[in-house]
Formats: C-alpha cells, sequence, structure tokens
C-alpha cells in the first residue's frame, strides 16, 4: 500500500502540487516571521551588548513610572559631579560620563530625517575613554566642541551627507545648524534600521538638552581581582537618590524590556496571519482530497477487491497526505526565507524599520514549521481518508466519481446550526463578559470565531443552489449558454463548491471585520473632533503622534495674529497603584477646546493651580471620586502631589486629548522632568485664512518637526495611523484571500478531470474552445461571489459584534459601502484569475481522447 500511494502521488503530480501549494505559503508565513524576528531581536540584542563593551556597571537616571517613556530622554539626569567619585572608588579602574537623548537631524531639503517610528538617538563620546564607545569611526573624527556633531553612516549615505557639510539638529529647541566632523556605526550591526544618531561632545550635549551640570548615564569597568557585586556595592554608596546602578548584563536586558514585549507582539501578530493562512489551506486540502477520493473511487474499490482492508486504504491517503504536507513543509521554510525579507520591506514601506544583524535560521523555526504543516495536513485528511475506507468492492464495475453518503448526512443541518449556535455563544461571552481575565476572553474569542467558521461551511451546501441561482444569474445573461453551464456546474455539486467559497470565506470575513472596524473608529474619532476642537488651527508633529517642544508652541503665542494658544502637555504617572496618563493645561484651553463639565465649568484650567485637578466621569466613578476629593499622584522622580478635584468633564465617544487626570502647565513642569506637548491649539484674529497660516508656518520655520493644521487637516493627520494599520492588514490578510485561490484553482481543475468525457461531448457537438474557457471562467467568478457573499455577512455580523461591545469606548457600527463593493470587484477579478489556467486546460482537451477518458 505504501507503494500504490507513492506511485498514486507520482501519477498526480499536478494535483499534488496544487494541493501542496496552500501549505507552502502557510509554513512561509511562520518560518518567514520567526527569521525576520529572531533577525531583528539579534540586531538589538548586539546594539545593547555592545553599548556596555567592557564595562562592568552602569550608573542611570532613576525613573520610579516604569513605562516604555522610562528613557533618559524624558529624565532631568543626575550630578555631574557623580562621576568624580565614582573615579575616587578604590575597585573603579575607569569610568565615563555621557548624555543619551534624542535630537533629529534635518535634510539638506529643510526636512526632518527619519523613518516612521523609529528613533533618532542622540550621544555624547568622549575622545578620551575610547574603551566605553560603542561607536565606530569610519570617516573624520570626532565633535570636540560646540557647532560639531557626527552622524550614522546611513544617513550620510541616504542624504548625501559627508564630513565637512553644515547640517541642521532639532532637539529641546529651535533648530540649531552643525559641521559634520565625523561618520560613524554602530558596531558590527549591519543596519540600525530608519533609526539616525547625532554625537556631539558632553558640554554640547549638556546644553542642547537642557541638562547643565548632569550626566545620563556613567559606564565604569572594575579594577582587575575586583567583582562586579563588589564594585556595584562600592558605588552605592556615592550614588544620589536621582540614580541607580546595575551590572552591564542587568542593563542591556532593561534596556531591551520594552524592545522585547514590542518585538514579541510582532512575532504573536505576523503568527496570527500565518495561523488563518494555514486554516484556509486547510479548507483547500480537504476540499481537493475529497475530490481526488472521489475521483479514485473505483481505483479503492479495486484494492478492496484485491485483498486491501479498510485500515490499508486509510493508511494509503493518509500517507500521502503526510508526503504532501513533508514537502510543502520543506518548501516553506526556503519559501519562508524570501518571505522575511519580503515582510521586512512591507515594513519598512509602512515607516517601521528597525535594526537588523546577520539572517537566524534557528532550529525552533525549522521544526515549528514543519511539525505544524504536516499537522495540518494531516488533520484536513482525515475526513477524506476515513470516506476512502467506505468505498464498496462493488464500486471497481461502476462509473462515476460517487461516494457512499456520510453516516452524519441524515441529520441534514441540525449539527451545522447547534455548532453556529455555540460559536456565537462563545463569542458573545468573549466580548461581553468584561469580569474574565484578557487571556480567556481572547481565547473565547478565537474559538467562536473558528466555530463559526466550520458552522457556516457546515451549512453552506444548502446555501449553494439559491446563491449560485442568484450570482450566476448575470454570468446567464452575459455568457449565454456557458453561463447557464457555468451556474449549473456550481450548483452540481453543492458540498464541493461550499467548501471551495469557504476558503474564500474566511479571508473575506476578516478583510470586512477588519475594513468595518476602521471605518467605526475613523467615524468615532471625526466626530469626537468635530465636537472638542473648536479652534482655527492645531499644531502637532510631523507625524501627528511624536511629542514636540514647549518652545514651538512659545514661538507661536508671540505671532502678532495669535489671540489664544494652549498647550496640552503629557507624561506618565502613578495614581491609585497604577499607572497612568497625565495631561497638562493653562487657563485659556477652554477658548481652543470645548469641554462638557458634568461638574464644574470652563473656569476650571484657571483655578487648577498648584493642586488642582479634573477627571472624566468614568474615572471618576471606577475610583469614587466625588467633587473636591482629595488623591495623590507619583510622578517619575519620586515627587508625590497632593490634589484636589475641582472639575469632572463627560468626553465624547471618540475620546479626548486628556489623559485620565489632568492637572495645571505650572504644576506640571514643575514636578516632571523633559516636559513635552501633544497638541497645542490656537486661535487667531480672522479664524483661518490663507494669510493666517503662511504667517503661523513662516513663524515656525525653525521648528521643521512641527505642523500647523486647521481641523480638517487635524483629522486626516490623526488618521493617518489607523488607515496605515487598515493598509498593512489588508496586505497581510491577502495570503490567506491568495491560499483560497488556490483552492478554486484546485477545484477547477479537479472538475476538469472528473469531466472529461463531458467536455468531449460538449466540444462534439458543437461547443468552441473560447466557450469552454467562458463557461469555466463563469463557474469560478460564481464561486468566488458565493465566498464574498459569505464572507462579508460573517464580517459584518462579527464587526457588529464586537462594535457593540466597544460602544462604551466610543466605537461606532459604521459601514464603509465603497470598500466592501471594491470587495465584491475583487471577488470577481480574483474568480477570473483563478480560472485562467483550469479553462485554458479545459478548452485544450483533445475530443477524441476526451471521448474515450474514464
Amino acid at each position: 500500500m505504501i507503494s500504490v500511494a507513492l506511485r498514486g502521488l507520482l501519477g498526480r503530480k499536478l494535483r499534488a502540487s496544487l494541493t501542496a501549494f496552500a501549505i507552502v505559503l502557510g509554513v512561509a508565513m511562520i518560518a518567514g516571521t520567526y527569521i525576520l524576528t529572531d533577525t531583528i531581536n539579534k540586531g538589538f540584542h548586539t546594539i545593547f551588548t555592545q553599548s556596555y563593551e567592557n564595562t562592568s556597571a552602569v550608573i542611570s537616571a532613576k525613573s520610579l513610572i516604569d513605562t516604555s517613556n522610562n528613557n533618559a530622554a524624558l529624565t532631568s539626569g543626575f550630578p555631574e559631579s557623580v562621576l568624580a567619585r565614582v573615579r575616587a572608588l578604590p575597585g573603579v579602574a575607569a569610568a565615563a560620563g555621557s548624555i543619551q537623548d534624542m535630537a533629529k537631524l534635518v535634510g539638506h531639503d529643510g526636512k526632518l530625517i527619519s523613518s516612521g517610528g523609529a528613533p533618532n538617538l542622540a550621544f555624547s563620546v568622549d575622545p578620551h575613554e575610547t574603551r566605553f564607545n560603542p561607536l565606530t569611526l569610519v570617516e573624520g573624527r570626532w565633535p570636540t566642541g560646540p557647532g560639531e556633531v557626527a552622524i550614522d553612516k546611513a544617513t550620510a549615505g541616504k542624504k548625501h551627507f559627508a564630513v565637512g557639510d553644515p547640517i541642521g539638529v532639532l532637539a529641546r529647541g529651535p533648530q540649531e545648524r552643525f559641521r559634520v566632523t565625523g561618520i560613524a556605526k554602530f558596531g558590527a550591526v549591519a543596519s540600525i534600521g530608519g533609526a539616525t544618531l547625532a554625537i556631539f561632545d558632553l558640554p554640547t550635549a549638556q546644553r542642547l538638552f537642557d541638562k547643565p551640570g548632569k550626566l545620563d548615564l556613567i559606564r565604569v569597568a572594575a579594577k582587575n581581582g575586583v567583582s562586579t557585586q563588589a564594585l556595584i556595592g562600592q558605588i552605592r554608596t556615592v550614588l544620589p537618590s536621582t540614580a541607580q546602578v546595575r551590572d552591564a548584563a542587568a542593563q542591556a536586558n532593561q534596556d531591551a524590556k520594552d524592545v522585547n514585549s514590542f518585538l514579541g507582539f510582532i512575532q504573536k501578530f505576523l503568527l496570527a496571519f500565518g495561523g488563518v493562512a494555514l486554516f484556509v489551506g486547510a479548507f483547500v486540502i480537504f476540499n481537493t482530497l475529497s475530490i481526488t477520493v472521489a475521483q479514485r473511487a473505483r481505483e479503492f474499490a479495486t484494492l478492496r477487491t484485491l485483498g486491501a482492508s479498510r485500515r490499508q486504504v486509510l493508511r494509503s491517503v493518509l500517507l500521502e497526505a503526510l508526503i504532501i504536507g513533508a514537502i510543502a513543509s520543506l518548501v516553506g521554510l526556503g519559501v519562508g526565507f524570501l518571505l522575511a525579507k519580503g515582510l521586512n520591506a512591507l515594513f519598512v514601506a509602512f515607516g517601521i524599520d528597525l535594526p537588523k544583524s546577520g539572517t537566524v535560521f534557528a532550529t525552533r523555526t525549522v521544526v515549528v514549521s514543519i511539525v505544524v504543516g504536516m499537522l495540518i495536513t494531516l488533520f484536513a485528511s482525515i475526513r477524506p481518508a476515513v470516506r476512502a475506507t467506505r468505498v464498496p468492492p462493488i464500486a471497481a464495475v461502476r462509473e462515476g466519481a460517487v461516494l457512499p453518503p456520510s453516516r452524519f448526512a441524515r441529520l441534514g443541518v441540525y449539527p451545522a446550526l447547534v455548532l453556529i449556535a455555540i460559536a456565537v455563544a462563545a463569542l458573545v461571552y468573549g466580548v461581553f463578559a468584561h469580569h474574565i481575565p484578557t487571556g480567556r476572553r481572547l481565547l473565547s474569542l478565537a474559538g467562536g470565531a473558528l466555530l463559526l467558521f466550520f458552522g457556516v461551511a457546515m451549512l453552506a451546501p444548502r446555501l449553494v443552489r439559491p446563491l449560485a441561482a442568484l450570482l450566476g444569474w448575470p454570468a446567464t445573461k452575459v455568457g449565454g449558454v456557458a453561463g447557464e453551464l457555468a451556474r449549473d456546474n456550481a450548483q452540481r455539486n453543492p458540498s464541493r463548491t461550499a467548501v471551495t467559497a469557504a476558503a474564500l470565506m474566511i479571508g473575506l470575513t476578516l478583510v470586512t471585520f477588519v475594513s468595518v472596524l476602521g471605518q467605526g473608529l475613523r467615524r468615532s474619532f471625526e466626530d469626537a473632533v468635530d465636537k472638542q476642537f473648536v479652534a482655527d488651527y492645531a499644531l502637532t508633529s510631523q507625524n501627528g503622534f511624536d511629542p514636540i517642544a514647549p518652545a514651538a508652541a512659545n514661538r507661536l503665542a508671540r505671532v502678532p495674529i495669535v489671540t489664544a494658544a494652549s498647550s496640552v502637555r503629557a507624561g506618565d504617572a502613578r495614581v491609585f497603584g497604577k499607572h497612568i496618563n497625565v495631561t497638562a493645561v493653562d487657563r485659556e484651553l477652554t477658548k481652543v477646546i470645548a469641554v462638557n463639565w458634568t461638574f464644574g465649568s470652563n473656569a476650571v484650567p484657571g483655578r487648577l493651580g498648584a493642586d488642582g485637578a479634573f477627571v472624566d466621569k468614568d474615572y471618576a466613578k471606577h475610583h469614587h471620586l466625588a467633587p473636591r476629593s482629595r488623591f495623590q499622584l507619583e510622578t517619575p522622580t519620586g515627587k508625590t502631589l497632593d490634589l484636589v478635584l475641582e472639575g469632572i468633564f463627560d468626553p465624547p465617544n471618540g475620546g479626548s486629548p486628556f489623559g485620565e487626570v489632568t492637572i495645571s502647565t505650572r504644576s506640571f513642569d514643575a514636578s516632571f522632568p523633559q516636559p513635552v506637548n501633544l497638541f497645542t491649539f490656537v486661535n487667531t484674529r480672522g479664524g483661518v485664512t490663507k494669510g493666517n497660516t503662511t504667517t503661523l508656518k513662516s513663524a515656525l520655520a525653525s521648528f521643521p518637526n512641527a505642523k500647523v493644521q486647521t481641523q480638517r487637516e487635524f483629522k486626516k493627520n490623526q488618521e493617518q495611523f489607523i488607515n496605515v494599520l487598515l493598509n498593512l492588514l489588508y496586505v497581510l490578510l491577502a495570503l490567506s484571500v491568495v491560499v483560497s485561490l488556490f483552492g478554486i484553482v484546485n477545484t477547477l481543475v479537479l472538475s476538469v478531470f472528473e469531466r472529461t468525457r463531458e467536455l468531449g461531448m460538449l466540444r462534439a457537438v458543437g461547443m468552441t474552445r473560447r466557450q469552454v474557457r467562458r463557461m469555466i471562467r463563469h463557474e469560478s467568478i460564481v464561486t468566488a461571489l458565493i465566498g464574498a457573499a459569505l464572507g462579508i455577512a460573517l464580517g459584518l455580523f462579527l464587526a457588529g459584534l464586537v462594535t457593540r461591545a466597544l460602544s462604551s469606548d466610543g466605537v461606532v457600527f459604521a459601514v464603509p459601502w465603497v470598500t466592501l463593493v471594491v470587495f465584491v470587484i475583487a471577488a470577481v477579478v480574483a474568480g477570473m484569475l483563478a480560472a485562467i489556467f483550469p479553462a485554458r486546460r479545459a478548452s485544450r482537451l483533445n475530443v477524441l481522447e476526451a471521448l474515450q477518458y474514464e
């Protein structure tokens, strides 16, 4: 039977290849994800490790709020005098202090040099302490005085900077001009992604980042014979409360903490799409093997007649599936290597350019990819293999590809309805059960979605005939006889058509779900902006999300046409033992932002003073805060503010620009290091005019990161993140759609084999090759439209369910009708593309040979 299975595969190479391709793409996605994330992780690990090469201990500025913003750029550092005290310790061989912050470089065209959200890093270097410097000079020399800077090799190459060229640098204040004295690279890292490096001497960095007499970091090397722990013990005796010490490995791990979390999310995010592709591939394999088993009914019956047992037939079919799965998984590994590069290019195109080192092909990647690919193939083949064992020996003398009906067939639609009911219950539980842990909710949602897909796929055969009759009607008018035959062919075997359409249904369900949810987010955000934005202009960073230095807002406030300018500061704090986002406003807030107060009035921002605060009504309710309640807020520096609740407001559904707690700008600046603005809202004399816009932009000429926008421009700019995320999801979900298209190709190719004699008869009675191609093409389009109809309906249902659960967070249900029409058109085009090969094959059948085909 092993020999029979192998010969069967060799005799059906085309069918086996088409079947395997569905697994190849899914496995490639999994392998590519692991290769890409492992490679990026190695790049970051190399950077963090080399940053502390030749270092025993690292002294850094302390922040008591452990968040993603816990970095030197948002701390005020610690006294530079610590360095002298550390150097005087008996266990210290050498020590060097530095500033580490953020600074944006400005190109020859006056625009910022940046790539999406990549960091714009700034360092100070001590040319006399090269042992601690992780950077390597490629050209020129290190900066040694004011007005000098070194930049990274990638920026110099891409933006055409050479040693001696002037370059703009944007830090805390307006842009400053520097001269490039050197070009450097980061150790042995192949690429630092889209990040930029600006390197200064220590006094220049201290001035540029408002840290006079301060340091952010001290690297310390121990004397021979002094252990790291002994060295750390000595250092702790001379540290102020604003500094902390760790060994080099612990500091590297701390630096990598946020990166590891981000990469973990990216990995799970991409693996989810690989799982979707494999799930769709399982439908394709199931359908392909089911058709193949039906077409081989006489072959299996003959084997049974010759003495083969049911178990042997079962093993034969499963062996074929395992061989296909193994080969497909191995090919998928190779394709995954190429896909990793494609995924990296995709992220770069969407503004996510991360550091990379040498390509990492881990053993885990190989094992997981092959095992998952083979298991999915085996799982999908079980039911067709079991049905193959039920072919009676008498079928050897029959003609046709008909399998005995399943023992569950007599139950009709009831199992499908029960499964759908269970799926809906699991989805409702996952969406509305807010009291259960997040992990259990996600598991309930994922399980409910899977069961829903299975349930609808089981019910789909009952829906195929009416859907094919409706969706195939245009084909009968456009394609004539060929169109009528195409519609009849789609209705002839509803189970086969249903499973083929179900593969496409899954991809379109997810695409529709994402589209509707994205439209709801846009709509709720736009409604919130319309209700609150009463200013003439908004000032944000160029990408709308990065913080911006208060100096830009101060420059705008001095423009004669400006009648009001109010900024919203942002930072991290701890209240009631939990990390929160805290914002700060000034007394002119209500001139530019409409606030719906449930307690207090527009006078609240003006009377916040040193201890006033306001919150939204949900936060007040959750923490049992009443008017004039007192509570404490802990800042990153450890300072505690005793606050009095002066106001409570009701935010619109789409959210507000305020954090959980809002205090006065004066109090914020006194308690938070390195304050930054999220937004600044501006009113001008005469309102929004072309002249006012030009004047404001001219005033900000020395702030290339600043962007002045009207309300309409503000909405469009803030929605860019939603649009980028949606487009990224569409591209990744396209993989599952491609897999489903191969399912349609498989089904059509196999149906051509199955209907060889029928096609020969049609050609014999006068059907032209063109009509044959048209018939296959219309059948493919009808199948694709059935998948689109089911997918869009399911996507709308899931989106409606999730939107209802998120309604308290302001998300509304909004249907993007134009986008859905585009999806339908895309399904028609996909059906046409999937039919190209099967249609050409069918039209080229030799009539005489086809009439003799069995």
